[in-house]
């Protein structure tokens, strides 16, 4: 049997005025996929898989429509090539937004269905963060979404997703997809699956898994940060028996909804000065500040320097900024040498509105992997230490400062763009502080703009009922 691979994976921030290109993206093509350690699992006995287009981002601003046009218009030449199919594994995120569309997973999952036909069944693997709608249940089979976060089972969720589509195809059965909307839409800082009440939600999952008739339950957090009418939490479930996935929907959608006024940030947080007040007070280090409005993997912009400016305002000594986007300073370090000393203007390359930062710098580090996208470069203000880098990027992982010749452990003041932190910072840190900055992902979710959101939707509005209805999906008779 022969099942199709590919798909479109990022996130975007609708407040951003920081479009994604084809640039911005990683695209796995053909036997390329397949070698890719990201899909290193498609092995079956009696199955061919076939390689279509997979294009991953660093989440960020909204896809250019020329961008996605692009990759769609690539990825349905390669799906109607590989005709014809047995099955169809699309590796989905769920937010993204397109300039100019709305739902544009919905677009993209309804083409491909188009193209495969009725008969072919069509899994799908969602970040929890993901928005669900109505066009994307019509349009598959299987379904399965991420239990946690920070995301540590990835991988766990595309097999799941992938193995209940190899045994529909194994055994002849067709499995089906229900859904129950909540109108409640909360950042992910507060909604950790390593806090409460997310951590025992999220735990229950593979119990309602184990009921009869139910093949994999999930619960969706959704993305705030998308002001768009499909943006909401919700259930989604895959099942063989219409009633009892009916009724684990409304349950999950319902245990939701009755928490929705106990979750709360996992980190101390509050405003930027009263956090760096804090921690001015720590004699311990790593002191690890999460610059929350800023993070790249949310959908921030990534080149705010609104930390760097306060933190110089104090004085500050030992201290480490791991990253500002600004391809400009990396040229600027880069035309300059190791161990020159220069003026820069940090911040604001990619939104004008961000905040910037004069200064005077000397280059500590280059680092050229080979494309200039790729260039960073490591520069001392006063006693601060930053990194700069040429594109948008997260630094979540020790070894990102590892080829830097940093030791994240070692400096006083460790700053982040980001919201919890990763798995590999949280251990050392020491402690933990979540500052509430500004940027296109911040955290002052009842006051965002809401323009497009169906209403009413906790907690831009608080009072009114609410009660789960299970949907499903048009292809379940």
């Amino acid at each position: 049997m022969r099942i199709a691979v590919g798909g479109i994976h990022t996130e975007c921030s609708t407040y951003s005025p920081v479009l994604m290109t084809v640039e911005d993206f990683r695209v796995l093509r053909g036997a390329e996929l397949l070698r890719a350690d990201y899909f290193s699992f498609l092995e079956a006995d009696g199955f061919e898989h076939v390689p279509l287009l997979h294009a991953r981002a660093v989440p960020g601003g909204p896809v250019s429509r020329a961008a996605y046009d692009a990759f769609k218009t690539e990825f349905l030449e390669r799906l109607r090539a590989a005709l014809p199919l047995d099955g169809l594994y699309l590796a989905m995120h769920g937010a993204i937004k397109v300039d100019g569309m709305d739902d544009a997973e919905g677009d993209w999952i309804s083409a491909a269905r188009a193209v495969v036909g009725p008969n072919c069944p069509i899994a799908t693997s969602y970040d929890l963060h993901g928005n669900v709608s109505q066009k994307i249940i019509d349009q598959i089979d299987i379904f399965a979404g991420y239990r946690t976060a920070p995301h540590i089972d990835t991988r766990e969720t595309m097999v799941r997703a992938w193995s209940m589509l190899v045994q529909a195809l194994r055994t002849g059965t067709r499995p089906g997809v229900a859904w129950a909307p909540a109108p409640l839409l909360l950042p992910g800082e507060c909604t950790s699956t390593e806090d409460e009440p997310a951590s025992s939600l999220y735990r229950r999952l593979p119990d309602f898994d184990q009921r009869p008739g139910i093949l994999d339950a999930n619960l969706m957090v959704g993305y705030v940060w998308a002001d768009e009418r499909r943006a909401t939490a919700c259930s989604v479930v895959t099942g063989s028996d219409k009633a009892t996935a009916s009724k684990v929907v409304e349950e999950i959608a319902a245990s939701y909804w009755n928490e929705r006024e106990n979750f709360r940030f996992g980190a101390v947080t509050g405003p930027l000065e009263a956090m760096l007040d804090i921690a001015e007070e720590m004699t311990t280090r790593p002191v690890i500040l999460a610059d929350s409005g800023d993070n790249p993997t949310g959908g921030g912009v990534g080149d705010r320097a609104d930390v760097l400016r306060a933190l110089l305002a104090r004085g500050w000594r030992d201290a480490l900024i791991a990253g500002i986007a600004d391809r400009p300073a990396v040229e600027a370090c880069f035309m300059a040498g190791e161990g020159a000393t220069l003026d820069l203007r940090l911040g604001g390359s990619l939104d004008p509105s961000s905040p910037v930062a004069e200064v005077t710098a000397i280059v500590v580090r280059l680092d050229d992997p080979g494309p200039i996208a790729e260039r960073q470069a490591v520069v001392r203000v006063g006693g601060i230490e930053v990194v700069l880098s040429a594109r948008r990027r997260p630094y979540h992982n020790i070894e990102d400062f590892r080829r830097l010749g940093l030791d994240p452990s070692s400096v006083r003041l460790l700053v982040v763009k980001s919201g919890y932190l990763s798995r590999e910072l949280a251990p050392i840190a020491n402690p933990n502080l979540m500052a509430l900055t500004d940027g296109v992902v911040n955290q002052d979710i009842e006051n965002l703009a809401s323009e497009r959101r169906q209403r009413p939707i906790f907690p831009f509005d608080r009072d009114f009922d609410f009660e789960p209805r299970a949907r499903f999906s048009a292809r379940w008779t």
